[in-house]
């Protein structure tokens, strides 16, 4: 049974290595590869068998967003990632101003 998810992201979603791989549209060594590289946060996964890894909805976006990256650009993986943690420093840096009220723009 096929699982695509994209549209809808749960905030408990969990997805498998080939879950993830097959929602991205990318080959399961291509996230491996790209664990490996440290582009997704959890130093932890290397330590593990790849069929244990557990992928939640943060990790999904950022995968689609260096995919993004990496096709748009034709950037390699490590300057998609460096781009993927500017996104999301702005991103965070803007929900800081809206909670304090200076989001003047």
């Amino acid at each position: 049974m096929s699982r695509e998810i994209d549209a809808i992201l749960l905030e408990e979603a969990m997805l498998s290595l080939d879950e993830l791989a097959r929602s991205c549209r990318v080959s399961r060594e291509w996230v491996i590869e790209h664990v490996q590289w440290g582009l997704l946060p959890d130093g932890e996964r290397l330590q593990a068998d790849p069929d244990s890894w557990i992928f939640d909805s943060r990790s999904l976006i950022r995968i689609k967003r260096i995919i993004a990256i990496e096709r748009d650009f034709d950037s390699n993986p490590e300057l998609a990632g460096l781009v993927a943690d500017l996104i999301e420093e702005i991103e965070l840096l803007r929900a800081r101003l809206k909670t304090s009220g200076l989001d003047g723009y």
